[in-house]
């Protein structure tokens, strides 16, 4: 309106407002443009999502495929332990032929250990590779996740800045949901599976602890027996210090599970505070979308205001003017500096007079000397 007042014509008003109206469609195609250019980065956005989904597919059936060994190990364990009961038994019947041929059975007895020996250190040596590959892969799948997690957080940077809309921000908070309950429920699970873990590894050791108080019993009949043969008692006392040790290790592996147990207690509390934070920021854009439309609201008023005028501008008739209102003179002149920013009210552009002058729609500018015709009413569009 500033520019239209400085202006003396109404035919280089209506230049004007056409090449305002010019660039206006300019930006407006310019916009359209950056929008569809936005579009399509936003369809390769969702494709590569796609695709990172697929992968973490492939995770997870790389992990039931480590759940199906370390199932296939429990049966081997449990076979060993099966065999290791009836070779018990077949001691248990050799021992009652000691009696008749007790310097055969010995040596057949220390043959047998030597054996037992030499297979419970393959299966010792076999347990610890199968351990140190399953670290290698659980620390192989920890890093795949750790990339995976910092590539989604990029690409929900990358959504936030393209999107604008409540729709989409509500759309991403729901998928962010729906992982974190995925990693809750993953972490859960690997919370029930380190406990099962313990549970088992606890009747081990009160296996191992009766089968100790077998050999005990066992040891105190060979003592009675074969109290004369001292070479039984050392091999046995032998025995007992390797039972020790077997305690021992299977001890460390119970705190080994604990504290991993721990540690995903940890996870969990840990995915608990980022979800309370990704709480945080969707209030924070709630707020950000209230103040949006606020101010839409707002823009929305000054066009109709607008509006309005141009209607009232286009509708009103002419109006003459004559030198002797000294009364406008001052007022319109006033009104002009301070649309140009030189009159005391520059800084309150809401006073009456400043409005008054752009609103007249029959009374041309006093800056025109000798004009006193009719001006020609502005169009709608324009």
């Amino acid at each position: 309106m500033q520019t239209l007042n400085t202006l003396s014509t109404p035919e280089e008003k209506l230049a004007a407002l056409c090449k305002k109206y010019a660039e206006l469609l300019e930006e407006h195609r310019n916009s359209q443009k950056q929008v569809k250019l936005l579009q399509k980065k936003q369809s390769q956005l969702v494709q590569e999502k796609d695709h990172l989904r697929g992968e973490h597919s492939k995770a997870v059936l790389a992990r039931s495929k480590l759940e199906s060994l370390c199932r296939e190990l429990q049966r081997h364990n449990r076979a060993l332990k099966e065999e290791g009961v009836q070779r018990a038994r077949e001691e248990e019947e050799k021992r009652k032929e000691v009696t008749s041929h007790f310097q055969v059975t010995l040596n057949d007895i220390q043959l047998q250990m030597e054996q037992h020996n030499e297979r419970n250190s393959k299966l010792r040596q076999e347990n610890m590779e199968l351990a140190e590959r399953l670290k290698k892969l659980i620390e192989q799948y920890e890093l795949r996740e750790e990339h995976i997690d910092k590539v989604f957080k990029h690409k929900d940077l990358q959504q936030q800045l393209v999107d604008a809309k409540l729709q989409q921000a509500q759309e991403m908070l729901k998928e962010a949901e729906e992982r974190h309950q995925r990693e809750k429920d993953f972490l859960l699970k690997e919370a029930v599976e380190s406990q099962r873990m313990c549970e088992l590894m606890k009747q081990q050791e009160t296996h191992l602890k009766q089968q100790l108080a077998l050999y005990t019993e066992k040891f105190e009949e060979f003592q009675n027996t074969l109290s004369k043969s001292s070479e039984v008692f050392t091999t046995f006392k032998q025995e007992m210090e390797k039972m020790t040790k077997k305690i021992k290790k299977l001890e460390k592996e119970t705190t080994m599970y604990r504290s991993r147990w721990e540690s995903s207690n940890k996870a969990l509390l840990e995915m608990a505070e980022e979800k309370t934070l990704r709480d945080k920021e969707l209030e924070g854009l709630q707020v950000k979308i209230q103040r949006l439309e606020k101010l839409c609201r707002a823009l929305q008023t000054e066009r109709n205001d607008l509006n309005k005028r141009v209607q009232d501008l286009s509708a009103g008739g002419p109006g003459p003017l004559t030198d002797g209102d000294p009364e406008r003179r001052p007022e319109a002149a006033t009104a002009s500096k301070e649309q140009r920013g030189e009159g005391p009210g520059a800084q309150a552009p809401s006073s009456p007079r400043a409005t008054e002058a752009p609103c007249c729609p029959g009374a041309p500018s006093t800056e025109v000397s000798g004009h006193t015709g009719p001006q020609e009413p502005t169009s709608a569009t324009a």
